[in-house]
């Protein structure tokens, strides 16, 4: 039995320096860390597999050293398995990339704005659905501005609305000071540009990482202390490229959210994609709405200004 399953405990093994070492594997083949940052809670998936098949060897030495690996991952992705929401909180934001083929606006635009949120940012607005958006959200929105194909709505004043250049050669990322009760709060809504997996050309995200870089200088030059950034990031939190935001800011999900949190694609969420990340500002909740015409599920979060 300790002969047995040499090969199972390689794998373990492996598996292990995988997760431990992922922010070596290198982006200059196809962005291949990239895209395995992006999945990497699903390498996970992988112990229970292993874990049966060194049941049927009989073989100790795979089950030993499959503790590696299931170690790690606690390590790394427990605490998002806790529930770490809290009461409180004095506003509530969502964010929603509604998919330019939406079948309902209107129907979608309801949905978001049952979560109750103060503030809610859409994107991939195509210009001929716009007014349906509009329209559906007008009553509890007396102002909102749309820039490009993205739009953020609010129940508080918005000024200094201004278009956020991340070198795409149109508007996809606008920003805005939205004054609150609790004082006065930066705003951005950002889409960044989409990613593909190809079996020609890898993870091509070049780009996004581009628009990310540009974002983050963006954000970093922001002269209010208190930001909100609201979005379709295509890329997860763990994605390195995405440094430039994910560095100065906090993901509301991994504050104060209850599990993943994966947004995309609707049908089977496999990744969380989509982002309510702040900055000078407590999240006290998070979480993922119901389903609506789109492939993304909406999110929405509870902050402490």
């Amino acid at each position: 039995m300790w002969r047995r399953g040499i090969v199972l405990a390689a794998c373990a093994v492996l598996l292990t320096l995988v997760m431990i070492f992922h922010a070596e594997i290198p982006n200059r083949i196809g962005n291949l860390g990239s895209l395995s940052e992006t999945f990497l809670p699903w390498f996970g998936v992988f112990v229970p597999v292993l874990l049966v098949l060194g049941l049927v060897r009989r073989s100790a030495t795979a089950l030993i050293a499959l503790l590696l690996p299931a170690v790690v991952w606690l390590n790394v992705f427990g605490g998002l398995l806790t529930d770490k929401s809290g009461s409180g909180g004095d506003l509530t934001v969502a964010t929603h990339n509604v998919n330019a083929g939406n079948p309902d606006p209107a129907g979608t635009a309801q949905q978001v704005a049952g979560s109750g949120a103060d503030i809610i940012a859409l994107q991939e607005l195509p210009s001929g659905q716009v007014p349906a958006y509009e329209s559906a959200l007008a009553d509890r929105y007396p102002y909102h501005s749309v820039q490009g194909t993205v739009g953020l709505w609010s129940k508080y004043p918005m000024s200094g609305t201004r278009p956020v250049d991340i070198k795409m050669g149109w508007t996809r990322a606008m920003r805005s000071t939205v004054t609150t009760p609790k004082g006065k709060v930066a705003v951005y809504v950002a889409h960044m540009p989409s990613v593909r997996v190809k079996l020609n050309a890898g993870f091509t995200a070049t780009q996004r990482d581009a628009s990310a870089d540009a974002l983050g200088e963006a954000i970093a030059d922001e002269q209010l202390g208190k930001v909100i950034l609201l979005g379709d990031l295509n890329g997860t939190m763990n994605d390195r490229s995405l440094n430039a935001v994910t560095s100065q800011m906090r993901s509301t999900q991994g504050a104060a959210g209850n599990g993943f949190g994966f947004s995309w694609p609707a049908s089977f969420p496999m990744a969380r994609i989509d982002q309510i990340m702040v900055k000078g500002i407590e999240p006290m909740s998070s979480w993922t709405l119901p389903a609506t015409g789109s492939d993304h599920l909406p999110i929405a979060a509870r902050v402490e200004l």
